[in-house]
């Protein structure tokens, strides 16, 4: 059967069908994504909530000349499709694939990659800007963002400086009262209080010198359309604000829009979840932290945790549903998040502040000046850190262990297992002086029965996980399991040592010493980038005291990793299992 989105290869098929075409191409464009997203996984509710926007905005713009920045990306699977990837969508987020998020050396019509959150008035801003110097005067700038990431404090900024230009950019707030999970704050109140018609303030968009129109339903074609129409006319800044429902076209999606964001595999035709055999399995390393920080805090009054919009992701949400007056989402604002924990750590206070690795980034300069520099026992807990799969380049978190190793007075520890996830955050909240990152990685970890009594663990020390007479390896964090495993395979396991090294910063001098007097050769392991990460702290230890012990480091190689499973990037790069067996192999 012939069906209108068949024929849509690119936008300009788009443009030559009547309107009353449109919302039956909105149909098909809503089943092709379920019933791909269903098998293959992936980000759903997103995309679904902005069919009717995206089919108009690639409508009534030109696109790529116009160019279309998403903000995020997560609600940008209808724009690949309608964008040339429609034969490839089945590969997204798949290694080789097509990547879950806009980026610019795939398409054309990506005109600017995307993956963190409120980029995107600033990067259209700039690249109206860049238009007027270059004298293309009608080319159209257009901003996509959501209530939530429009609450990010880089999002402001963009507002704030377009404002006072006469710049031709058309920011579209998609609000649907939901990012990931429920958005929170002043201004999502506020957006609710416009969009029920009680809002009596100024309107802070018009405030800022935008063009304002809306609220508007952003599923009604015909009236996006025309708007759209109109602003095409409308000089210097706009803000068309339209109402949609995440996950719009499927029952449970809408129902449940918060497990419905990234569902994994479902029924096409039911929406109902598929179900994975009931096996006792390691848990999350995030609902370790989860119930762990609900533990101590049921132990301890001056506990607190904090996520900027994270709530489920980073298992805050059993404190917030325990504790609500002691957890706290503040929003996509890391800086913010940062800077609010160490303010309550000059109080007495003992902050939790739980930030994916890949985000933590966008705090950097508050990490330093306002946590580190004043030496605030603000205890960090980087969730996702290492290689987290099919969200790819954007998302990885292997920068950490760099970025962070520079900055005096910071403590750095990587749990092997849950046990010592739990240990470390026990030890963190019983008067430490300084401040801390506790760095795990995103799934499951190594160990069923978890829930031990809790033990301090001495700051700076590692510990020998098994002898051997030749080589030491030196792993960090969950590394340690593979490494384990490819030791036990190996031709002579007797020969090599193996110590999980536990601290970053401050290294265990006393046991390094030890090592590097002791061993033939020395191999480190990291999932952080090898350049300025665990192996190159090694390596200047080694130089100071002038050792000459060869020293291998392993770990993420200087490139950006794209997107697939977590085992495929891992052998991708010689990190998994058998890749790791067979290198030390060649070594013995």
């Amino acid at each position: 059967m012939s069906t209108i989105l068949n024929n849509i290869n690119a936008p300009r098929d788009l443009r030559l069908l009547n309107p009353e075409d449109l919302p039956q191409l909105a149909k098909e464009l809503r089943e092709f994504i379920i019933n791909v997203v269903a098998t293959k996984e992936g980000h759903l509710g997103a995309s679904l909530g902005v069919i009717e926007l995206t089919i108009a905005l690639h409508y009534v713009f030109n696109t790529p000349h116009d160019e279309l920045i998403w903000d995020v990306g997560h609600q940008a699977y209808g724009h690949k499709i309608l964008t040339g990837r429609k034969s490839v969508f089945h590969t997204n987020r798949q290694i080789g694939g097509i990547s879950g998020f806009p980026k610019r050396s795939e398409s054309i019509y990506d005109a600017f990659g995307v993956g963190h959150a409120s980029t995107s008035v600033s990067a259209a801003l700039g690249m109206a800007i860049a238009s007027q110097l270059n004298g293309d005067t009608d080319k159209h700038h257009i901003a996509v963002i959501g209530d939530a990431s429009i609450a990010g404090g880089m999002a402001f900024e963009g507002l704030n400086h377009a404002g006072v230009t006469d710049a031709n950019l058309l920011v579209i707030l998609n609000d649907n009262a939901i990012g990931i999970d429920p958005s929170v704050g002043a201004l999502k109140q506020y957006l609710t209080n416009v969009k029920k018609g009680t809002q009596k303030r100024e309107n802070i968009f018009e405030a800022l010198n935008f063009n304002y129109t809306g609220p508007i339903d952003g599923h009604d074609l015909n009236t996006i359309i025309q708007e759209l129409e109109r602003l095409k006319s409308v000089k210097g800044p706009k803000f068309l604000h339209i109402i949609t429902t995440k996950g719009k076209g499927l029952k449970q999606a809408e129902e449940d829009q918060v497990r419905y964001h990234a569902p994994g595999k479902f029924d096409a035709v039911t929406g109902e979840l598929i179900s994975k055999p009931n096996v006792k399995q390691p848990p999350k390393y995030q609902d370790v932290f989860g119930h762990t920080i609900v533990e101590l805090a049921t132990q301890n009054k001056n506990i607190v945790g904090i996520t900027p919009a994270m709530p489920t992701g980073s298992s805050l949400k059993y404190m917030m549903a325990k504790m609500p007056d002691r957890a706290f989402d503040v929003g996509i604002a890391e800086q913010h998040a940062v800077t609010l924990a160490s303010g309550m750590a000059t109080q007495g206070i003992i902050p939790f502040c739980n930030i994916y690795s890949t985000f933590l980034q966008r705090a950097y300069d508050q990490i330093i000046h306002d946590v580190a520099l004043q030496n605030l026992p603000v205890i960090f807990c980087l969730d996702r850190a290492g290689l987290v799969g099919t969200d790819g380049a954007t998302h990885h978190g292997v920068y950490d262990l760099s970025y962070l190793r520079c900055i005096p007075n910071l403590i750095i520890f990587a749990p092997r297992n849950e046990i010592e996830l739990r240990n470390i955050m026990y030890t963190a909240q019983l008067g430490l002086q300084n401040p801390i990152a506790i760095r795990y990685p995103r799934g499951r970890g190594v160990t069923t029965d978890w829930q031990q009594p809790f033990s301090k663990i001495d700051i700076g020390t590692g510990v020998q996980l098994k002898e051997g007479n030749e080589v030491a390896v030196l792993s960090i964090g969950n590394m340690s399991k593979n490494m384990s495993e490819a030791i036990k395979n190996s031709n002579a396991p007797n020969a090599i040592a193996h110590y999980d090294m536990r601290f970053i910063r401050p290294l265990d001098e006393n046991l390094l010493h030890g090592i590097l007097k002791t061993y033939n050769l020395i191999i480190t392991i990291e999932d952080n980038t090898i350049k300025g990460g665990f192996g190159s702290a090694v390596l200047e230890f080694a130089a100071k005291h002038n050792y000459k012990t060869p020293i291998n480091l392993l770990g993420i190689p200087d490139t950006f990793i794209e997107h697939g499973g977590t085992l495929a990037l891992q052998q991708s790069i010689g990190l998994d299992t058998e890749s790791l067996t067979r290198y030390i192999n060649t070594l013995i």
